[in-house]
């Protein structure tokens, strides 16, 4: 999961900075999700999911 948030947020082009904004989280949340520094809860990983389309299968895969 980790690597596809960096993934799908490089993909989309959209910064660190960009997606904590979006998701209503901090910047560092998001360094640490994408190095494996920290998990998101599952409310968070669905909103994720969400905001760039894919299934929650498809976004926890490693």
């Amino acid at each position: 999961m980790l690597l596809m948030l960096k993934s799908l947020r490089r993909e989309r082009k959209i910064t660190q900075k960009n997606l904590a904004e979006i998701l209503h989280i901090s910047q560092t949340s998001v360094s640490k999700y994408e190095t494996g520094e920290a998990v998101p809860d599952l409310e968070l990983i669905v909103k994720m999911a969400d905001f760039f389309g894919v299934s929650l299968d498809e976004f926890i895969k490693r």
